[in-house]
């Protein structure tokens, strides 16, 4: 990729995505691979008056030999300077950009139950210091392709060109092939406020779900819930845009509500592992019974992790004719996949999809069933055909989606 395209996709990423503001610090989350790429994203934040610039580097072939060797104790062993790191972090604040570019399974036969073992022992050691930080900075998640997740969205291709058409469709898809890209950017915030504005005016009771595919569902909304969408705010008063692509507009579920089948129409790419072809039926807000082609054991690790991994903590609204789904590619990556059709997500929710949250409390969190958990996993369920009926308190019903699109 040329200089002019790392430059550009840097410089969108630093001023909508984090929206940077002079003196603020930032943490750049990336894989070795993305080396080159990643120094654009420093020199822009830097021109644009960061006071400081940490990268954190990752490596899967690290990470799967950490996995491999070390005993479930190790692994849960948290080390006082890991704690002292994410203190700093509840201190500081730093805006944070994470760079995406793992193949879907690049973890595939790692020992999942070791895992969960890494997972819950951080979860719990760090707890404090995440619910600190909770809505206070800026962060956002863009992608950049590796050979090795190209050839599994292009496995007919040579590794270069596979590269090239993942290239293009991500510079498309985070509207890069622009001739303003940041212009491009505000036209598609407001487009998506407007949407996200029109749902919290009709404040929906409940959304009931069908399509062909078998799913036929219905979920209650949080009392007093907030549709949000590309641009949210953080209780330091600054504006970011947190996924870079992004087509949704979501809100938080009442916790106990969801009833009936959900049909995944896309591959889910978790703990590097995909998940295919699977079913999920709700009662009473939480999960009872699964199953999937592909991966069972891991959809069922994934939906008992803990007591709030089987509830519902987003539903989310993305048009079947997305720029990402009309692209035809499946991206085997949430964070393109999840903004190609409807989805929801299972485990924790965001707390300022509550109207007033910023003066909430934890235990008024608690109060009112917000769900809380170590995942938070998209899942994607939308479809041609999919309609979502959306109800009032005064039992009013309004069509939200037609065909698998905005009816509204």
């Amino acid at each position: 990729m040329n200089k002019k395209i790392y430059k550009q996709y840097a410089e969108v990423a630093v001023k909508v995505g984090i929206n940077l503001q002079p003196n603020q610090e930032v943490l750049v989350v990336a894989s070795t691979r993305q080396r080159e790429f990643v120094k654009y994203v420093v020199e822009a934040c830097y021109k644009n008056k960061a006071k400081r610039v940490t990268v954190d580097w990752s490596d899967d072939a690290i990470t799967r030999l950490n996995y491999k060797y070390q005993s479930k104790k190790t692994l849960a062993e948290i080390a006082d300077w890991q704690e002292e790191k994410q203190k700093h972090m509840a201190e500081v604040l730093p805006c944070r950009i994470f760079i995406a570019d793992s193949a879907p399974d690049a973890l595939k036969g790692v020992n999942t139950a070791k895992m969960q073992v890494a997972q819950k022992a951080r979860y719990i050691r760090m707890k404090k210091y995440i619910d600190q930080m909770d809505n206070k900075y800026q962060w956002t998640i863009i992608a950049v392709p590796s050979p090795e997740w190209a050839k599994k969205v292009f496995p007919n291709e040579t590794k270069g060109n596979a590269v090239k058409k993942l290239w293009a469709n991500i510079l498309h898809t985070a509207r890069l092939d622009n001739e303003n890209p940041l212009q491009a950017w505000e036209d598609h915030i407001a487009y998506l406020h407007e949407k996200s504005e029109k749902l919290n005016s009709y404040n929906f009771k409940h959304l009931t779900y069908k399509s062909s595919n078998g799913t036929d569902f219905k979920v209650g909304l949080q009392e007093n819930h907030n549709w949000l969408s590309a641009r949210e705010t953080s209780l330091q008063g600054i504006e970011f845009t947190a996924n870079m692509p992004t087509e949704e507009a979501f809100t938080m579920p009442a916790k106990y509500s969801a009833e009936g089948k959900v049909v995944a129409t896309k591959p889910l790419s978790y703990h590097g592992q995909l998940i295919e072809d699977f079913e999920i039926t709700f009662k009473e807000g939480k999960a009872v019974s699964w199953s999937a082609k592909t991966n069972e054991k891991l959809l069922t690790e994934m939906i008992t992790t803990d007591e709030g991994s089987a509830y519902l903590g987003e539903v989310a609204l993305v048009p079947f004719n997305s720029p990402i789904n009309e692209t035809g590619v499946i991206f085997l990556n949430t964070l393109f996949d999840e903004n190609a059709c409807c989805h929801l997500a299972l485990g924790r929710a965001f707390n300022n999809n509550i109207k007033g949250y910023e003066t909430m409390t934890p235990e008024d969190f608690k109060k009112v069933n917000v769900n809380e958990s170590i995942n938070h996993v998209d899942f994607m369920i939308g479809s041609a055909d999919l309609e979502i009926v959306g109800t009032t308190y005064d039992n009013q019903e309004v069509t939200v989606f037609k065909n698998g699109t905005w009816a509204i």
